[in-house]
């Protein structure tokens, strides 16, 4: 239909097609038109472009000596109006965009009326051809109220609406649409890279969170607290380090935690060691199965495992520092798991967070009093593909337990395993189903030295992974563990044994304890649309002294709508080794995460519903937004041990480089307390000077990117290449608010740390479809603190058309043709359609080759080795193919064989098949 109706027209126009009687304006025809009559050497067909989205099937049009005329009914279809067009009654009627405003063009009363405004026509502004009517563009604008300019450079009518129009919402929702369906993932290996070297010193971005308080106690009494906490990231001597000060309560320095460091997903570290991450200062230690649980410390690590990947293999620890006043929640799968405030060293931690067999996939939400909310993700696989076949892991680290670098009020807590502890270990691949394990250990328990050697076997079997490992003391204990993580179906078991024999004493196995046996279910039960996890667990400790305990636990998850809430029973009965037994003790607990209109609450309760223990509190935390950059809280707390319901009220006012909130809580008891908190961060800009922001800086890793108009194609900005300002920016999958400045510069903030991501531009939202990203896009892997350069040229853009159809036969409908740039990547993809056209829209200029996609043209039978060569450059924007000649798969070997020398038989006429065009 689309070249059908061009070829009429050219026809038309070349005087071989009869003009109707139609196309004879009955009007008197004033000298200036007469002067002028459609020809072919002023007929145009333009595109029209709306953004990155093209409108219609094309819009024919003159050029006049009054300027350019458009076809109306061509405009018509392309923009989607509700307008009739009657050649006979010489009227056009209907509306456009908005049924409010109408639209009238009389011509027998040469009146145009568009909403409530009135025009008049003259001979010029309508021209009859043997389309249609070709209206005056200009005439055409006022009468739609929507700018039309024509680019006769490009052949091309671009509609500049400062609103988006019908049309454009309707093409939107068409992209969303598609955009759904399955999209090959990106090879971040195959794409540009860009790394920042390591510097002797880069200045480092600062994190500021301090308060100050007023709190009258009944209990405690009456006094003024300040605290501050201040987290430092950049580089020094080539090394990233990061460094934390906070205050006590009085404002006093307490502790400061820094390290150096250095981490590489890749593991290109320290050369042959090929070292995943190093560093010394304030570390974390490895755990184990039986003898060592995770700690931090002051001391020195050095690894080569994956950065990703748990300590062991059925249950994993999240530790990091969480501010005062933060709060954090755990969940797996989508399923709420627990919820912590900060201890008294600064940091949150969910330590022996047990493990599903297959995908894991967890999400640490940290909530700050100031509203912000900071979302940590980390994907963890437990099955066959866990195991490293034919790879050696090593780790080695020696750390000071719970001890900071530099604390100023001296060692805070009791003797009791704190003092220096060294762990060294190998793990190695024996096949695709089985690893084993050594580890070395000195720890001082209980103030004695004690020495270790502990081993583990590990082996998937079908649907499950099996670990068994012991371990020896130096002293002559022995401990024994078998851990069994299984799938079946929708069904998740867990089982763990572990008894120690000689006195065994371990981090795992202390205070007393020679024995912990466990057994967990997961199953998922569906509710009409609901799904509902379900957790059951039992665990049995045994004691040196016979004291034994039981501990069964009962939870269950559901999310409605905006609501996620997990509720749990726990149960427990302890045996006295000597008299009568304590009773049973019996807690309930709810944790819940709502959003109710605008408010989103958050929540905790625990309530003690038989034996002695009195632990029953509850909290209720309610957030919104208010106007502006404006948050509110409000909180509901009681605690029973306490005697004491409170409540309280916050309001947080963001600006542009800090954050400010004010808080006041009252009791039921007569206390009161208020507190004034101010959070702000700042860092180095990547041109000088500083910058100040309200987000944080320190803790997380940015982007600095640069476009450009790259004239000559070399990927280097050069004197006189001009600037890209307002191109919008992207972050892989994730909305960034990010675009450039006048001098071509954006800055993407809140990357996570040493987790590649692809740097792009938003091609979609270009307003210049002529104008198109040289690169797919720019892979980075953050530095917590500092800017990372990314180079993104810009093109200018062409296209590149063509015609399948196949050898002695039909047109090819429906197959996908690739368009592959120079470094083997798929730079874009698109079906023929019923015609067997196909159509590459914003190429930027270059070299590239159009080839079949392998499972369609197998799928209708054709030679998929078919390539071709297509240059779009200032000489030829538009790569025209034409009508390419696809031969049939050939199955029989033996005519394979017979085919001539050249290997792509199918290919258009002799001699085109490389040609570039």
């Amino acid at each position: 239909m689309r070249w059908g109706r061009f070829v009429v027209a050219a026809l038309a126009l070349a005087g071989l097609a009869p003009a109707s009687a139609e196309a004879v304006d009955r009007t008197a025809v004033s000298p200036s038109s007469a002067a002028w009559a459609p020809n072919a050497d002023d007929s145009w067909l333009f595109d029209v472009r709306s953004g990155q989205y093209r409108l219609g099937d094309g819009v024919r049009g003159y050029r006049t000596p009054q300027g350019i005329c458009v076809d109306l009914g061509d405009v018509v279809l392309a923009l989607d109006l509700a307008v009739r067009v009657d050649r006979k009654l010489r009227r056009a009627t209907g509306w456009v965009f908005d049924e409010r405003r109408s639209l009238t063009i009389d011509r027998d009363a040469g009146e145009v009326r568009a909403g409530s405004r009135s025009f008049a026509l003259d001979a010029t502004t309508i021209r009859d051809t043997a389309a249609g009517w070709c209206v005056d563009l200009d005439s055409l604008n006022q009468w739609l109220g929507v700018p039309l300019t024509a680019d006769l450079s490009n052949a091309v009518l671009r509609v500049d609406a400062k609103e988006k129009l019908p049309f454009q919402l309707a093409a939107e929702r068409r992209g969303r649409a598609a955009s759904i369906r399955p999209q090959a993932a990106f090879d971040l290996a195959s794409l540009p890279q860009a790394a920042r070297p390591y510097r002797a010193w880069a200045s480092p971005s600062v994190d500021v969170v301090a308060s100050a308080g007023v709190v009258s106690d009944k209990r405690g009494g009456s006094y003024v607290q300040g605290r501050y906490e201040i987290f430092a990231a950049g580089e020094v001597l080539a090394q990233s380090f990061d460094a934390r000060l906070s205050s006590d309560n009085e404002g006093v320095p307490d502790s400061l935690r820094t390290r150096l460091y250095r981490t590489d997903p890749e593991g290109r570290l320290l050369g042959a060691l090929n070292a995943t991450h190093y560093g010394v200062g304030d570390v974390g230690l490895l755990s184990t199965g039986i003898v060592a649980a995770s700690a931090p410390g002051r001391g020195a690590v050095l690894t080569n495992r994956p950065v990703e990947r748990p300590d062991a293999f059925d249950k994993t620890d999240f530790r990091g520092d969480l501010p005062a006043g933060w709060d954090a929640e755990l969940y797996r799968n989508g399923q709420l798991l627990a919820f912590t405030s900060p201890n008294g060293d600064g940091r949150y931690e969910f330590i022996d967070v047990p493990l599903q067999y297959g995908a894991n996939r967890f999400e640490i939400i940290l909530y700050g009093p100031q509203g912000q909310v900071r979302r940590e993700i980390k994907q963890v696989q437990v099955g066959m593909d866990s195991i490293p076949p034919q790879q050696t892991w090593y780790w080695a680290g020696v750390a000071q337990e719970n001890t900071d670098l530099i604390e100023f009020g001296g060692r805070r807590g009791g003797a009791y395993r704190r003092g220096w502890r060294a762990t060294a270990g190998v793990e190695r691949g024996l096949d695709t189903r089985t690893s084993a394990s050594v580890h070395l250990h000195s720890l001082l328990i209980e103030n004695v030295r004690r020495h270790y050697g502990e081993v583990a076997l590990r082996r998937s079997i079908g649907p499950t992974l099996l670990e068994v490992g012991g371990s020896y003391a130096n002293d002559g204990g022995i401990a024994a563990r078998a851990g069994w993580l299984a799938a079946f179906g929708e069904t998740y078991v867990r089982a763990d044994a572990m008894r120690g024999w000689g006195g065994f004493v371990s981090d795992r196995l202390s205070g007393n304890i020679n024995g912990i046996y466990s057994v967990s279910v997961d199953q998922p039960v569906k509710l009409g649309r609901t799904i509902l996890p379900l957790h059951f667990d039992v665990r049995q400790v045994e004691r040196w002294s016979g004291g034994d305990s039981l501990e069964a636990r009962a939870r269950a998850s559901a999310s409605f709508r905006a609501l996620t809430f997990t509720g749990q029973l726990d149960w427990s009965r302890t045996k006295a080794p000597a008299g009568a037994d304590p009773p049973d003790n019996l807690t309930a607990s709810l944790l819940a995460n709502a959003r109710i209109g605008r408010v989103r609450v958050r929540g905790e309760a625990r309530f003690a519903l038989a034996g002695e223990n009195s632990d029953t509190r509850m909290v209720l935390i309610g957030e919104w937004a208010g106007k502006g950059e404006a948050e509110w809280r409000a909180e509901l707390g009681y605690d029973r041990g306490l005697d004491r319901a409170r409540a309280g009220l916050g309001y947080t006012r963001r600006f542009n480089k800090l954050q400010l909130t004010g808080f006041g809580e009252v009791a039921s008891d007569g206390s009161i307390a208020a507190s004034l908190a101010l959070a702000l961060s700042f860092g180095p800009r990547s041109n000088g000077g500083w910058r100040v922001s309200a987000e944080k800086l320190a803790s997380r890793g940015r982007v600095v990117a640069e476009v450009w108009m790259d004239e000559n194609g070399d990927g280097v900005r050069q004197p006189g290449e001009a600037a890209m300002p307002d191109v919008p920016l992207t972050a892989g999958n994730a909305f960034v608010d990010a675009a450039t400045d006048k001098a071509g510069r954006g800055m993407i903030d809140g990357l996570e740390p040493f987790r590649a991501v692809m740097i792009g531009i938003d091609a979609g939202s270009l307003p210049d479809p002529y104008v198109q990203p040289a690169l797919p896009g720019v892979v980075v892997t953050p530095r917590p603190g500092v800017a990372t350069r990314v180079l993104l040229p810009m093109a200018a853009a062409g296209e590149i058309e063509g015609v399948f159809r196949r050898d002695g036969g039909n047109v090819v409908e429906g197959l996908r043709v690739e368009l592959i740039d120079v470094e083997e990547r798929v730079r874009a993809a698109t079906l023929t359609e019923f015609d067997g056209y196909f159509l590459f829209e914003g190429v930027a200029y270059g070299r590239y080759t159009v080839r079949l996609g392998e499972a369609s043209a197998a799928a209708l039978r054709l030679d998929g080795a078919f390539v071709i060569s297509a240059v779009p450059g200032k000489a030829t924007p538009r790569v025209r193919l034409g009508t390419l000649v696809l031969k049939p798969l050939v199955r029989d070997v033996a005519i394979r064989n017979e085919a001539p020398a050249g290997g792509n038989n199918a290919r258009g006429p002799p001699g085109d098949g490389d040609d570039e065009f």
